[in-house]
């Protein structure tokens, strides 16, 4: 997709599965100008479901079988994005960053 600076790029990912206990996360999502390296010039938009970018905005769906964000078209001609999305059951507490999430989301609401 092409995105002129200052305008707005939406992302969605959807879980398609019969399974009615699983749900999604947004773990980690990073954009750089280059597509091999993502550590040396990047910027995070969201890690471990936490906003770092101030463009980047949430939206959340019923069932948490959808995840939908955005943020703001980059100053570079072109950028990649690399985003890690989890899918989990909801009722296995023993997972440690599903403990988290639900913590934070809980408290965020």
């Amino acid at each position: 997709y092409y995105v002129q600076p200052n305008q707005d790029f939406f992302v969605r990912a959807t879980l398609y599965s019969t399974e009615p206990n699983l749900m999604l996360f947004r773990d980690t999502c990073v954009v750089s100008p280059n597509c091999h390296d993502f550590m040396t010039v990047a910027s995070d938009l969201f890690r471990r479901e936490c906003v770092r970018d101030p463009t980047c905005g949430n939206y959340y769906s019923p069932g948490n079988r959808i995840v939908l964000f955005k943020f703001r078209g980059p100053i570079y001609p072109r950028v990649c994005l690399q985003c890690k999305i989890l899918a989990c059951n909801r009722y296995n507490y023993s997972f440690q960053r599903y403990q988290g999430y639900m913590t934070r989301g809980k408290r965020s609401a």
